[in-house]
Parts: C-alpha cells; structure tokens; sequence
C-alpha cells in the first residue's frame, strides 16, 4: 500500500539540494513569511497538471489535498492573494535556472536513442520559434501587432532526446534570426532551420565556425549553377537533383562567395518539390532531406507543450508572472518525458499526460503504474483508441 500520491512522487524526482542552492543564489526566501519558494514551485506546477484556469482554482486544489501537504513538503497552502504577488515579484530566473539544473540532472546524464539519423555521429540542433498569443488590453507589455498582443518562445532542441537545451523568450516582434546571431553552436554540430532562419551573413558564420546548417531555399533565391549531379539512381530515391551553386548579388557577399549546396527534393506524397541548403558537400543527398524532415520534432515539441500543458492561458497578467508560467511549464514536460523514457510501457506523451492529470492524487505506486498501467484489459494503441474487439 502506497502512502503518497502521484503528484508527490513526481515532485520526488526533484532534487531539493539543487532546489536550495538556488533559492540561496537569487535569495528568494527572504521575507516570505511561510509562502517559500518551494510552495510556490508546487503551485504552478499543479497549475499545469490539473489545468487550473485562476489562482483561486490553484489554492483551492491545494487546499483540498490537507492530509497531504507533508508529502508535499509544503506546510501551508497559499491564498489567491499570495499566489498573485509571488508570480508578479518572485524572480522568474529562478524557475529558469530549475529547468537547465534538472535537464542536465534528470536528462543529459542518460542516452537517448534517436528516432532516425542513427549513422550521423554528430550532435543535431533544431531550432524554431512559436508564439504564443495574449489579449493587449490584459498583457499591455506584450506588443505583437496594433490590436494583439504576444510573446515568442525562441527554442533549439536537441536532438537527442528531443528536449531543449536553449530556450529564450522575446515579445511577439522579436525576429527569429535576430536570436540566432546571439547564439553560438560547437563546432561541427548540425543546425536545422526552416526558412525564417535564412540570412546568409549568419550562414557564413556557422561555416567560418566549422558548424553545418540544412534549411530550405528561399523561392526568390538568386544563384549560379556550378555543377549538377542527377540520375536514374538518386530519382529513385527521390532526389531530382544534387546542385553546388553560387549565391549572387548581395547574398554572394554575405555568405563571404563560398559556394552552397542544393538538393532538390520530390515529395511523392505531397506532389511537392523541396530545395535544402547545406554547407556540408560530403553527406549523401538523401541525409541532407532526412536532416530537414527531422525539423519535425521541435513541431511536436510545442504541440504538446501548447496542448499538455498550461501555457495558451495565464493566470497571472504581468511580465514575471507568465515567465514563471512558461518556465514551470517546461520542468513540467521534462518530468513527464523522464517518466516516459523510465518506464517500461511504451507510453505515448500525450496520453501519459492524460492520465498522470486523472490520478493525480490517486496514492498509487507511480513507477508501477508507469510500467504496467492496464492490470486488466486491453490497453490503447499508440492513438489512444481502446480496442474494443
């Protein structure tokens, strides 16, 4: 018989001495007055996880689980009042600095296993951005537009286990590429980009660094052909053509008049032809299109971070308060997905997530559960579908 519920055996896997070291660093606790920085912590996170809409659904939650609070390791529940000023004046970068400590904690201390591109012995970074929106007249600091509001989550995902190692948030007007010139990658690591990221002064920095990229070609491209290599052979693998090209104009200068590469791609699914760029001449045309269908995964990253979590509606209004939000959120999604690579079942995010935030106070064995959830029955597929014959 367990004693503790789910919900307190996820906040197990947080390591208190990292928790405390922090809360020392950015003094936190000073002048609390019994709402410590490790309450406020539970807080948000069982925002995330019961979907709370207000502060007062998160303090009344809380304060419903009273025979729990001890395993918990909170002594008192917060009032809506106490939640509000917490979000607006505690330092958000604690939350932040929670979530790289815990990434290479929980995280970078396992190997992970590569979907596809298992040959490519080399480190893979996809990197995107996503907005997420917010009405002006509430979130009057984050200006996107003249009546919307926003602010843009700028994101590298690594590859290997799919989970960000940089994450920087900007309002809504904040250019991607302008992010990705304050950036710096280790040489001889892959960057992946959609065409958002194209500027070639940037391009030849990753190159002049020993950094590779593959992104799309822009459709107004001006180039020169150099050489072209094409086949029965590569058609058969869908490639239409193998280019090495010369930018011109102003673009030829930026990218310092080093030649490019340009594969064209026949998507027979779509009827569709792509053109990848890349700096690297010696990989074959067909891992340069596996590189850029890769991109994919940041996708599915914020698809079940908008989708899973609490972060398309704030309960707080101010600046701090939906860092904090967005932060939690992302130690959130980092459990789970600790959760679901220890566990034995092959668990789909989505519906691990579904059903941790069922049971959530259920005093149940978590890792039991994880790895053996359906006692009796038959269990969903991979879409969630029983199977009812």
């Amino acid at each position: 018989m367990v004693n503790i519920n789910v919900f307190s055996q996820i906040l197990g896997l947080i390591d208190r001495d990292i928790f405390g070291r922090l809360v020392q660093q950015y003094q936190s606790d000073k002048h609390h007055k019994g709402i410590n920085s490790w309450t406020h912590f539970v807080s948000m996170l069982f925002c995330h996880l019961s979907s709370a809409d207000s502060v007062r659904d998160i303090s009344n939650g809380l304060r419903s689980t009273t025979g729990n609070m001890s395993h918990m390791g909170i002594s008192r529940t917060p009032s809506k009042s106490n939640l509000s000023y917490m979000n607006a004046h505690r330092d958000h970068g604690l939350f932040r600095d929670l979530y790289y400590k815990l990434l290479d904690h929980l995280w970078q201390q396992h190997t992970h296993k590569r979907p596809e591109l298992r040959r490519l012995q080399r480190k893979v970074f996809l990197m995107d951005a996503t907005i997420i929106p917010l009405c002006l007249s509430v979130f009057d600091w984050a200006k996107f537009r003249s009546a919307k509001g926003a602010v843009k989550l700028h994101t590298v995902l690594d590859y290997d286990g799919c989970m960000p190692s940089f994450v920087h948030i900007t309002d809504g007007k904040q250019h991607e590429s302008k992010i990705a010139k304050s950036m710096s990658f280790p040489k001889g690591c892959v960057v992946v980009v959609d065409r958002g990221y194209v500027d070639y002064a940037w391009m030849n920095v990753l190159d002049s660094t020993g950094c590779f990229f593959v992104t799309r070609a822009k459709s107004n491209m001006k180039y020169t052909l150099v050489k072209t290599v094409k086949g029965e052979e590569l058609r058969a693998g869908g490639i239409l053509e193998d280019q090495l090209v010369e930018l011109g104009g102003l673009a030829n200068q930026r990218y310092a008049g080093k030649k490019m590469r340009l594969v064209r791609v026949w998507d027979s699914t779509k009827n569709v032809e792509y053109e990848f760029l890349t700096n690297n001449f010696s990989w074959k045309p067909a891992t340069v299109a596996a590189l850029y269908k890769e991109r994919w995964e940041i996708e599915t990253f914020f698809k079940h971070l908008k989708q899973r979590l609490k972060v398309t509606s704030f309960v707080g209004t101010s600046e701090n308060a939906v860092y904090i939000q967005i932060w939690t959120a992302l130690i959130g999604i980092l459990l789970f997905k600790y959760i679901q690579k220890k566990a034995k079942y092959d668990w789909n995010l989505s519906n691990l997530v579904n059903f941790i935030t069922l049971n959530i106070f259920v005093k149940i064995d978590l890792w039991k559960w994880a790895d053996d959830p359906f006692i009796s029955g038959k269990p969903p597929d991979k879409k969630g579908q029983y199977v009812l014959f």
